[in-house]
């Protein structure tokens, strides 16, 4: 065969460095887009064979890392090339052979494989990022076909000429460049086929051709046999990751084994799902439940896209929900449209499809898990129940869903939907009708629960952080015919406990607090502070904070949105039990001439108390606190002395 040469069909000069300089955004890419191209010569050659009768041999990719030649070599048993379809394949840029496969085998009426990675034809050309030579070795299998060698510098102009390649297939040798030496490292090449040839549908062997080198001139000098090192394959991936098996077939420790494969520092998941869809989308994948782990921060990447097992993004917002980001697996579809660089979304009516159907699919099992194993449910709630109530309140399938399968504690740590919640109020009292009694978590006043819960109502708890959104939505996008007010514990007591009518006495009690009070307010109370007296009947709580609802609940939802540095005053009214001990005292002081200054003191008490109830006191009044108290309690002693 005598040497020619050729031009790589571009319409300017310009654009080869530009494509291997940035059309990638990480080097280590060209591993997956040569492995890939790799798999696919090996499909075309079972797909022609089959069609033909003929056999092939299993399929299976090589790859040499050789640091002291710096150079790698990507081996397939595939199809393999003529000189005429390198030039037409690899030197016509963005000419996608695996397109023109697909459509010709249509033509002819021959069997087909979906499975065919490559598209845009660009991929090949990742392998200049890091090679300053490349070397294509190909034999075609047609019969009679002689190999052939083309040769590029990453420039416009190429050579062919003869190779010495016995074997069908292709062989591609890279000459690393000095800036990507790091891959003539064993440990990054496997690394990089790790991250995205972990579940390429052929094994791939990785050698280190200096190791193995060493290794047979060391076992030609052994001595005796048992000397002698064993080489065994280094095979890379699984061929046949646990989402293409049937899930009928797989056992509790099958998905929790590979789960561990995928993330080996998690611990155990919770539950799972397992998705297998071929109309009108394919679609194959696991979802995991991971438990959460609070010191670690939400990570956005738990969730990766393959495309006919090729790694292709972690980055899945466009097909997974925002609120499902928290869950963990694989999914693996051949109808996500991909860009050239296989790393980001294009946009398509299927993505659409397709993330409907995950968003039901994950609704389904979770109430499926709700109806058939309740304290499994519950048992899990603490980490899947921010998602839940997230994507209740931002996705209206889910909305539609799970909203009734939303849970929260009652007063006696029981779980409790809102529904079962409404049922347990008492029937005799029309105020609570359609309320629910939420308590802020290490925030409302703990004595109010306890009373509560003394006359027969029940309470729900809360946080602050996601339940404030939840109880807007729910409010305003009402399931049914039932509407419901969620009502904090601080202005729902008046409803559900007895209120009797105020004393003459009752009120002299409330104008004592409010000259004591209202008119020194603390540094960052509202100047709107209220003093109310309420005789609730069998109150044990000498006073507590009533705060305005709507007000706080736009403080909350303010914060959550990132605006912490707009704090808005709360309207707070200090609410007065005038049959509390400690009040009644304090009012028979302040009607005592030498005494009415430990009345004062004795009010302030009661506030602070009520302040420390619910929630809490400011960094600037704690000192104010503890002087106030020693004074008192030391007054009080003196007076028992």
């Amino acid at each position: 065969m005598t040497s020619r040469k050729g031009n790589i069909s571009v319409n300017t000069t310009d654009i080869l460095p530009i494509i291997k300089k940035w059309l990638y955004s990480e080097h280590d890419i060209f591993v997956r887009e040569l492995v890939s191209n790799a798999c696919d010569a090996i499909t075309k050659r079972q797909t022609l064979a089959r069609s033909q009768g003929a056999e092939t041999p299993e399929g299976k990719v090589l790859v040499e890392v050789n640091k002291e030649k710096k150079t790698i070599t990507i081996t397939d048993n595939g199809i393999g090339m003529s000189e005429e379809e390198v030039e037409k394949y690899i030197a016509q840029l963005a000419f996608s052979g695996a397109e023109e496969f697909v459509n010709k085998m249509k033509d002819e009426g021959g069997e087909t494989k979906t499975d065919i990675i490559g598209k845009f034809g660009l991929g090949f050309y990742s392998a200049f990022m890091v090679a300053d030579q490349v070397v294509v070795d190909s034999l075609s299998m047609n019969s009679g076909a002689k190999a052939t060698r083309w040769t590029s510098k990453g420039e416009t102009e190429y050579e062919f000429s003869e190779s010495d390649k016995t074997e069908i297939g292709t062989t591609i040798t890279l000459h690393v460049n000095t800036e990507s030496e790091e891959f003539l490292d064993n440990w990054k090449t496997r690394q990089t086929l790790t991250n995205y040839c972990d579940f390429m549908p052929y094994p791939i062997e990785l050698v280190d051709v200096n190791q193995v080198e060493k290794t047979l001139e060391e076992n030609a000098k052994a001595e005796k046999e048992e000397d002698k090192k064993t080489l065994t394959p280094d095979i890379i991936n699984d061929t046949t990751p646990l989402w293409k098996k049937d899930p009928s077939t797989l056992t509790d420790e099958d998905y929790k084994n590979f789960y561990k494969k995928m993330y080996p520092m998690d611990q155990e998941p919770l539950f799972w799902l397992h998705l297998n869809v071929d109309h009108p989308f394919t679609l194959q994948g696991i979802l995991y439940f991971p438990k959460l782990n609070p010191s670690k921060p939400v990570n956005e990447s738990n969730i990766k896209l393959y495309s006919k097992q090729v790694f292709v993004s972690d980055n899945v917002k466009n097909v997974i929900p925002e609120f499902l980001s928290l869950l963990k697996g694989a999914i693996d579809s051949t109808d996500i449209p991909l860009n050239v660089s296989r790393s980001a979304l294009q946009g398509d009516p299927n993505i659409k499809k397709i993330s409907n159907y995950i968003v039901k699919k994950v609704a389904e099992s979770l109430k499926k898990l709700f109806k058939q194993d309740r304290d499994r449910y519950e048992k899990a709630w603490e980490d899947i129940g921010l998602f839940v109530k997230y994507g209740v309140v931002s996705d209206t399938k889910f909305d539609e869903l799970m909203r009734d399968k939303v849970i929260f504690q009652n007063s006696d740590e029981k779980y409790v939907t809102l529904s079962e919640y409404s049922d347990s109020l008492p029937k005799d009292n029309d105020k609570l009708k359609n309320k629910i009694i939420y308590f802020e978590n290490e925030v409302s006043d703990q004595s109010l629960r306890t009373q509560l819960k003394d006359n027969g109502v029940q309470v729900i708890t809360t946080d602050n952080y996601i339940d404030p959104h939840f109880m807007q939505h729910t409010e305003v996008q009402k399931q049914g015919d039932t509407e419901v007010k969620f009502t904090l514990i601080d202005n729902a007591i008046e409803d559900a406990l007895e209120v009797e009518n105020a004393t003459e006495e009752d009120l002299k009690i409330q104008d004592l607090f409010k000259a004591t009070l209202v008119g020194e307010v603390k540094e960052n109370e509202p100047a709107s502070l209220e003093i109310e007296v309420k005789n609730f009947k069998n109150s044990t709580t000498a006073a507590y904070y009533k705060i305005d609802e709507s007000m706080k609940r736009f403080a909350q939802m303010t914060k959550s949105m990132g605006q912490s540095s707009f704090e808005m005053p709360t309207k707070k009214t200090l609410v007065i039990n005038p049959t509390h001990n400690l009040v009644k005292n304090a009012f028979k002081l302040a009607e005592t001439k030498d005494k009415k200054e430990l009345a004062t003191k004795i009010c302030h008490h009661i506030q602070d108390l009520a302040a420390i109830s619910g929630e809490g006191l400011k960094d600037n009044e704690k000192k104010l606190f503890v002087q106030r108290s020693q004074e008192l309690v030391s007054e009080l002693s003196n007076l028992a002395l």
